[in-house]
Order: structure tokens, then C-alpha cells, then sequence
């Protein structure tokens, strides 16, 4: 087995070839093994040095989820270029920024090729799946060119709080992870990894957390499995899946889903929840109708996984940050505060970007002296469990007064008539800024508004009751297919104040 001072990403090929004849990849009625999969790496890999793709040149992938899209990916690693996902659903504008970030080729494969962009995006070359492909497989080992300090990967960041930032991570920091190497799992990711027997795969494997779950599925022995569509509860049911990422919206229809006709989801035995905090009522109503299946991943682009919650951790906490992360809490003048105390979380991983690709001004407010300010606040409690309160940058300026959006988004969840609640801000002509709500109803629920607001008022004050109250079906997605908060003033109909 290769050590970590070996080039990425030499610790997956191992794990490819271990596999040997054991299938890792299920798409439709095709039962791809290791070793068929790694012989897709290898003739990729040749085809992107027939092109001329190597070492610092950057490498955009325009893919689906396939075991030829996941081999793509992987071969871009081999000839160490620059690897950068590309989200499906991106604006002109958006794709336009993405590609014009010194991509020297694109790959696509049929599926998604069409979404490169209108006839008037200038694109760099494009490299087909199919193209790439047609290169021999000479059998031996493929030559790993990433060398430590480059940039492996550019994986942009949500832009639920702004313009998407892309995150630049090095060789040597994709080899510093821990996912592929079982020795190194802290105890919640090998409980999880214990469940991996079957993962649901879907979307993009341009999403980091969908790629990482993919690679640590590989480690714990299971397969990966393509869900097309993605239907809960459906798909888990048809492919017999055992674990899948899910999103706190998409988890709060599931269980909404059981409770009205429950489907025989015996298989699950994970769900990765991700992209925003789940309710602590909402994460005890899950356990109650899913069973122990429910683990909060808590990190960032910019961090990777920070901690994790297995079903037995106490909500509505993350869990404990493993030994090889470091994170520090600490006030408004920088200084560490004791448990029980909120404040700033500053993180620190082996495996961090280390910046952000092209914006100095922005890499030197968030990567600070080898840390990385998350903007998340929370405190440790005295056994070291982490708890998250909010971001500090989602508030509402109240007559000159800052108030975090999400504690109220909590009260407002807490109603047992309300699924989802979000807050924003928006410009008032008496006050600055005043609270703005939108809830999402319980199925069958008619939420009482003026209940909603005596409850923020008698629990937060009266400067955060939300000035209208808007009760919506869903919250707009954005690209990534999480809540935007940023459209709610614009792209909801107001149904209710």
C-alpha cells in the first residue's frame, strides 16, 4: 500500500485493485468491479496525456454519475492537472465565470454535454468520455504527475451567502484526507463507514460530498450505486440502498413521506444529512420514524468535514471533531472562550484549501495564520460535544442591533405546524433592517402566525419578531439544490403576512 507521501491519488488506485472482481459501481443493469474500474482510469488518464492535459493545467468536468464520469475525475488526478467540478443547473454567467478560470479542456460525456453553455460562451477545447476512452489499456500502473504544492481541485462554495468562491485544494492536501485510508477513521466515520454497503449516488460527482462519501464507500468494502431519479422514498426501496446523502428539506419530506404511507426501507441504515442545521425536534421526529439511521456531517468547502453525529450523539449538537481537527472558539477580539461560551469557530485541517483560486482579498479574511475562520458560531459543551448557533455574517441589523437569523429560524421551527422556517433581512424605513420570515407547514398544517410571532417575541424580544410572516410550499433551490435563502424576498409570492 502506498504511504501518504506518495502523489494523489495513488491511495485510491489502491483501493481500486484491492477491489479486484468485487463490483464498486452499479449504473442501471452494469455491475462495474475495481479492476474494471481502474482499467477505466488508466485509458482516461492516457487519453488526457494524448491531449496534452498534465501537471497545472486546468481540467473542467462536465459529468454526470457514472462509473466513466467517477474514472474521469480520478484520471485527472493521474496526470495531475487542476481538477474542477462543475455543478449542473449553473447560469450563462456562472458557467461563464467557472471556464474562464484558465481551463485549458473540458470533459463531458453525452449526457451532460449539451449543458456547456449557449453558442455564444467562447469554451475551451472539449474531451469526450467516449474520446478519452478510445486509448488502449496498457495493464501497468499509471504514472501519478500531481505534485504537492499544486493545485489539485477548485470546488466552489454553495454562494448561499454570497458570490460562489473557488476553493483551491493541493496534492499534498488531498493526501493528507483520511477518507481513503481506513487506519485513520475517527470513530463516527467508521460507524458510518460500517453502513456504506450500498451508497445511492445522483446529481454530480462535481459535488464534494457526494465524490468523498464515494471514496470512503470504496474504503469500507460497498458500492456505489446510481440513483436515476432520485426519488426518496423510491429509490432507496428499488435499489435496495443502505446509506445516501440527503438534505434537511428533502430528509423532512421522507419522513413526512413515511408517516403518510410508509415504504419497506428496511436496506437504510444511513443517511448522510447535509448543507444546513437540522432542528433538534426535527432530528428526534426523524429517529423516531426512520429508526438510527441519521448522521449530521458538519464542514465546509473551504475545510472538508469538521465533525460528525452519529444517531446516539445528543442533539441538537454535530458531534466531536476527530483528533486531527483542530477547532478553536473564540470572540469578537479573537480570543478563545470556555465551553458553554458562543463565539467564532476557527478551524484547521490536514486537508484544507489553501485559499481561494484568484481572490487574495477574500483568501485573506478567511485563511488566517493557517486557520480558517468558518463565519459559523457555536460553543463547546464541558465534554466537548460542538454545537452550532448560527453564521455570523446571516444577521438582520435592528436599530443598529445585530440579530442572528438563526435563532430565530429555530423558535419558528419548533412549532409543531412548521417544517422549515428561514429569516431574512430587508431594508425598513423605521428601523434599518427588519426580520423577515418564511415557513414552510407541517403536511396538513395550517401554522397560526400571530402564535409564531408571540413566540419569537416572548423568546428572543421584541426587536426579532418578524415583521411579515410568509408561509411558502418550498424554499427557492439554488443551483446545488440547497435553500437560497437570497431569493426568498424576490422569488416567493407572498401568501401570508
Amino acid at each position: 500500500m502506498r504511504t501518504p507521501a506518495e502523489p494523489y491519488p495513488g491511495v485510491v488506485l489502491d483501493l481500486l485493485a484491492a477491489a479486484g472482481d468485487r463490483p464498486v459501481f452499479e449504473h442501471g443493469a452494469r455491475a462495474v468491479t475495481g479492476a474494471q474500474l481502474l482499467g477505466l482510469v488508466r485509458r482516461m488518464a492516457a487519453g488526457l496525456r494524448a491531449a496534452a492535459v498534465g501537471p497545472g493545467d486546468g481540467l473542467a468536468m462536465l459529468l454526470g454519475v457514472s462509473p466513466e464520469a467517477f474514472a474521469a475525475i480520478i484520471a485527472g488526478y493521474v496526470v495531475g492537472a487542476r481538477v474542477v467540478g462543475v455543478r449542473p443547473g449553473l447560469s450563462d454567467g456562472q458557467l461563464r465565470h467557472v471556464l474562464g478560470q484558465d481551463i485549458a479542456a473540458v470533459v463531458t460525456d453525452t449526457a451532460t454535454g449539451p449543458e456547456l453553455g449557449p453558442p455564444t460562451l467562447t469554451a475551451p477545447r472539449t474531451l469526450t468520455v467516449p474520446e478519452l476512452l478510445a486509448t488502449l489499456d496498457d495493464g501497468g500502473p499509471p504514472q501519478l504527475s500531481g505534485r504537492p504544492h499544486d493545485v489539485a481541485r477548485l470546488v466552489h462554495t454553495s454562494g448561499s451567502t454570497g458570490a460562489p468562491k473557488a476553493c483551491a485544494q493541493t496534492y499534498a492536501a488531498m493526501n493528507a484526507a483520511w477518507t481513503a485510508r481506513p487506519r485513520a477513521w475517527p470513530p463516527a466515520i467508521r460507524e458510518l463507514a460500517s453502513r456504506l454497503r450500498r451508497y445511492l449516488v445522483f446529481g454530480t460527482l462535481s459535488s464534494q460530498v457526494m465524490m468523498e462519501y464515494g471514496v470512503l464507500t470504496l474504503a469500507a468494502g460497498g458500492t456505489m450505486v446510481v440513483a436515476d431519479p432520485p426519488a426518496f422514498p423510491d429509490a432507496i426501496v428499488r435499489h435496495r440502498a443502505t446509506a445516501t446523502v440527503i438534505t434537511v428539506p428533502r430528509l423532512y419530506k421522507l419522513v413526512a413521506a413515511q408517516r403518510r404511507d410508509p415504504a419497506d426501507l428496511s436496506s437504510l441504515r444511513a443517511l448522510m444529512v447535509s448543507g444546513s442545521p437540522l432542528a433538534a425536534s426535527r432530528l428526534r421526529e426523524a429517529l423516531d420514524v426512520l429508526g438510527p439511521v441519521v448522521f449530521q456531517g458538519y464542514g465546509q468547502t473551504e475545510t472538508g468535514t469538521i465533525s460528525m453525529a452519529t444517531p446516539w450523539d445528543v442533539p441538537p449538537s454535530v458531534g466531536f471533531p476527530p483528533d486531527v481537527v483542530d477547532v478553536v472558539i473564540r470572540d469578537a477580539d479573537g480570543r478563545p472562550v470556555p465551553p458553554g461560551v458562543d463565539g467564532e469557530l476557527y478551524v484547521r485541517t490536514p486537508a484544507q484549501a489553501i485559499g481561494y483560486w484568484a481572490e487574495p482579498a477574500e483568501t485573506a479574511q478567511v485563511f488566517v495564520d493557517g486557520w480558517v475562520r468558518t463565519r459559523d458560531l457555536g460553543h463547546f459543551d464541558e465534554d466537548g460535544r460542538l454545537y452550532l448557533v448560527g453564521r455570523t455574517r446571516d444577521v438582520v441589523i435592528v436599530n443598529a442591533n445585530l440579530y442572528y437569523a438563526g435563532p430565530i429560524e429555530r423558535v419558528l421551527a419548533a412549532s409543531p405546524e412548521v417544517a422549515e422556517a428561514y429569516v431574512v433581512g430587508a431594508p425598513d424605513e423605521d428601523t434599518g433592517e427588519a426580520v423577515h420570515a418564511f415557513v414552510v407547514p407541517v403536511a396538513g398544517r395550517a401554522p397560526d402566525l400571530g402564535e409564531l410571532r408571540r413566540l419569537v417575541g416572548e423568546q428572543l424580544g421584541a426587536a426579532c419578531v418578524p415583521a411579515t410572516i410568509t408561509v411558502i410550499e418550498e424554499a427557492p433551490p439554488a443551483p446545488n439544490g440547497k435553500p437560497d435563502k437570497r431569493l426568498l424576498m424576490t422569488a416567493t409570492p407572498r401568501a401570508e403576512t
